[in-house]
């Protein structure tokens, strides 16, 4: 049995959700409206503003996709309601960025400007050295971010590079200098 899957999902105010025959879930709320069709071994209902999903057979891999899918209709409905987001944060002398339209031009050490395009449902929002993505799909923006983040990794000897904020970057001691008197 899956611990996840058996919990239901409560739908807060301001928070439609269909479920057609076919398994297409649709949630609209105050940020926009998601929809996803989900496996047809998993059955989604909602009663009494809550969503009850529950599996058809029994076997080790539809419990599984069955926490699965409650785990992401969680998702969709928390990012019509809140909204994701991830925030970046460029460190290293030189490493700029600004927000052009709706495309991040950054200066990362290349011997180019690196160029991002925004993708459609992602909102750039740029304050200093920190980059702010946002979204109401929690995949899109956490996809965002990581596609982002690897122009430039943070390195482990000064650090720099592009990191979330927050995030420890592991630093490695370096060379050590030999002594000049022998």
């Amino acid at each position: 049995m899956s611990k996840i899957g058996k919990k239901p999902i409560e739908i807060p105010s301001g928070v439609t959700v269909e479920v057609d025959k076919d398994n297409k879930v649709k949630v609209k709320g105050s940020k926009g409206e998601l929809e996803s069709v989900f496996n047809a071994e998993i059955k989604v209902e909602v009663k009494d503003n809550q969503i009850l999903v529950k599996s058809v057979k029994d076997s080790k891999d539809l419990y599984a996709f069955w926490g699965l899918t409650r785990a992401l209709i969680a998702n969709m409905i928390e990012g019509v309601s809140k909204g994701f987001e991830k925030k970046l944060e460029l460190q290293g002398v030189g490493y700029k960025v600004a927000l052009k339209g709706d495309t991040l031009d950054m200066a990362l050490g290349f011997s180019h400007p690196v160029i991002v395009k925004c993708p459609k449902g992602i909102k750039f929002e740029v304050e200093k050295n920190i980059i702010t993505v946002s979204g109401i799909d929690r995949q899109l923006v956490g996809q965002t971010a990581a596609n982002i983040r690897a122009f430039k990794k943070p390195e482990p000897y000064k650090g720099k590079g592009i990191r979330y904020l927050g995030e420890q970057v592991r630093r490695k001691q370096g060379k050590k200098v030999a002594g000049a008197g022998s």
